[in-house]
């Protein structure tokens, strides 16, 4: 049986992901979804009889409460351990065979003492540089077999990337003016930024200790903020 392995969606479907959606004879999702649409989106294009296995992830708020944030289940005689983030993979999973998470949006495929650990990436948004990545499950007979998912840009999509890119810069300009000890005003003068602007990244940066400048970015898109100047 095949099963498509997606992540991080952040919002969007995208037609080729659909597409594997649409033939897989299970869905297993690693959380960031973004919205009841995109489950909705999922569960309109699979299969009747294929299984959805989701997760919430951390940009998945007051929306996504009736989702766990951990799941074991098996499939074909192969257990599965679902999870957002790596780093909340509990120590002691004795019969757990693969572990799949999401959250860097970089895909990762590695073995080790017989279990599978598998990130798809990101299919959702793309995010710099990064790829746009699912990954595809082939079981039978209790073995497997991962094929890596590279999924094209839409058109238009290079110009969002770039602008994306500068938003980063800047957010990382403000935080290091911060750590500095510099007011808001200074912020703002130095780095010609619009100050409302400026203002809601020191409030992020203040209220959400140990955010990164990536975080921050993350709670920006996801929240679908309206930035001027970088229309």
């Amino acid at each position: 049986m095949t099963i498509a392995v997606l992540s991080d969606t952040h919002g969007l479907l995208r037609p080729k992901v659909l597409e594997v959606i649409k033939k897989s004879d299970a869905i297993i999702h690693g959380g960031d979804i973004n919205s009841q649409n995109i489950i909705d989106g999922i569960l309109a294009a699979k299969k009747p009889e294929a299984p959805l296995y989701i997760v919430r992830g951390n940009n998945d708020k007051e929306w996504a409460g009736h989702l766990s944030e951990s799941l074991e289940f098996t499939i074909e005689g192969v257990n599965f351990f679902l999870v957002h983030n790596k780093k909340d993979v509990p120590g002691d999973l004795p019969d757990v065979q693969i572990i799949i998470f999401g959250h860097s949006h970089k895909y990762s495929e590695e073995t080790k003492d017989d279990r599978l650990w598998l990130n798809p990436g990101s299919c959702g948004k793309r995010r710099f540089n990064q790829e746009i990545t699912m990954a595809v499950l082939h079981l039978e007979k209790g073995k497997w077999r991962v094929e890596k998912m590279d999924i094209p840009p839409e058109a238009g999509e290079k110009s969002k990337r770039k602008r994306s890119d500068n938003l980063l810069l800047l957010i990382e300009s403000i935080i290091a003016g911060m750590e500095r000890g510099w007011t808001t005003e200074k912020i703002t003068k130095d780095l010609q930024a619009e100050p409302e602007f400026v203002d809601q990244i020191c409030r992020i940066y203040v209220t959400h200790p140990g955010v990164t400048a990536n975080g921050i970015l993350d709670k920006i898109e996801a929240n679908h903020t309206r930035l001027k100047g970088f229309q």
